[in-house]
This record gives C-alpha cells, sequence and structure tokens, in this order.
C-alpha cells in the first residue's frame, strides 16, 4: 500500500502569439509596442511572443490579418484570433481583450 501520488506535470502554460503592425517608428507606434511589453511583462511573464510587422516595409502582410487600422494587436494564439486597434495604453481594455486574466499585485 503506496500512500504517495503519483508525479503530475504540470499543465504546460499557455503561450501568446501576438502581432503588433505598425506604420513606422511613429510615436503611436511606439508607445504602442512600449504598452505592449509592459502588460505582457507583468501578466504574460514568461508566456507570450511579440512580432512586430512594420508595413511601411512589409505592406503585403496586412491582408493575412486584415489589417485596415494601425497600430493593430492581434492576438494568434491561444484561438480564437482577437483584434486590438490603437496605443494599448488603457490597461484594462487590453487585458479584456487578450482574454488575459490580471495578475493581483
Amino acid at each position: 500500500m503506496n500512500d504517495i501520488p503519483p508525479l503530475m506535470n504540470p499543465p504546460e502554460e499557455q503561450l501568446y502569439e501576438l502581432r503588433l503592425y505598425v506604420a513606422g517608428h511613429t510615436p503611436k507606434s511606439l508607445a504602442a509596442f512600449d504598452n505592449l511589453k509592459r502588460i505582457c511583462e507583468t501578466h504574460l511573464a514568461g508566456q507570450y511572443r511579440i512580432e512586430v510587422i512594420d508595413l511601411l516595409k512589409t505592406p503585403q502582410l496586412a491582408a493575412g490579418d486584415q489589417i485596415f487600422a494601425i497600430p493593430t494587436l492581434v492576438r494568434r494564439l491561444p484561438e480564437p484570433i482577437k483584434k486590438i486597434i490603437g496605443d494599448l495604453s488603457n490597461e484594462e481594455h487590453v487585458l479584456v481583450g487578450l482574454d488575459v486574466q490580471p495578475v493581483e499585485a
């Protein structure tokens, strides 16, 4: 009779794949990136990957995610795909849009 429970593997942490569409290094684009990085470090530490796509350099990539305004953040994973338009300065709005539970301080 062994009372030791079997080892359980912790659930894999969910990876958030995020794409931030910008147009050059404008103040709004830079603010969106800074805000996104801060929010991710606070609420998704180690669980995210950010890909920045500059539509001035690669405009053809806008069609794939149906980008009509910039900056736009696209959450590609976990599915379903979600989009947030703007400079991402409203943290609560971004967390709701990404379906992320805020980390309690």
